[in-house]
């Protein structure tokens, strides 16, 4: 069968024909998207990252998985959007390291793609909740285990009631009451 070469579309600046060579991508571009990761232009590095998401497999998810440490904030939010969206386990490690962005809005799509990755992202943003020193990661992991609903993480939203961040508390409000558990355990 004959393979489709990487579009000239998808790097020519034009966003309109660009997004409808996404539409064509397929497993035979990687090599050649994964050269483009290595471009010093971020605008071709995050078409690039646009591409992999839409190919399926392992490799193109590592790949993924190093442009999440990109250092361009719209190529890493791009990755980090694509991992979510993929919802690989893989991924867990990467996007917990990202809860951390200075970027609020990184951040908030780290926590996003982790609430889609659900389950195996549990033990690790129950160490965010229960150890990290900056209240807007735990804010942003109690949101998460709030969402996931995995009720492993009860305990810790117990304990995060009396968090210092108001947002840490809320969420673990939100998430007690969601699972069921919330005012039970307020006895006078």
């Amino acid at each position: 069968t004959m393979t489709m070469p990487l579009p000239d579309d998808l790097f020519s600046g034009d966003d309109a024909r660009a997004e409808a060579a996404l539409a064509l991508a397929e497993p035979a571009w990687l090599p050649a998207l994964q050269t483009a990761l290595g471009s010093a232009d971020p605008e071709r590095r995050w078409w690039a990252v646009r591409a992999l998401a839409q190919l399926p497999g392992d490799e193109p998810t590592q790949t993924l998985l190093n442009a999440a440490a990109e250092p361009d904030d719209s190529v890493r939010a791009a990755a980090i959007f694509a991992l979510g969206q993929r919802a690989a386990p893989a991924a867990v490690v990467p996007l917990l390291f990202a809860l951390a962005d200075p970027s609020e809005y990184l951040a908030r799509l780290a926590t996003d793609a982790l609430i889609h990755v659900g389950q195996p992202a549990v033990a690790g943003l129950l160490r965010a909740l229960q150890q990290d020193a900056q209240p807007r990661v735990r804010a942003n992991a109690a949101r998460a285990l709030a969402l996931i609903g995995d009720t492993s993480a009860i305990p810790a939203l117990f304990k995060a009631l009396e968090d210092d961040s108001a947002m840490a508390q809320y969420w673990a409000e939100e998430g007690l009451e969601r699972m069921g558990v919330g005012q039970v355990y307020f006895k006078p």
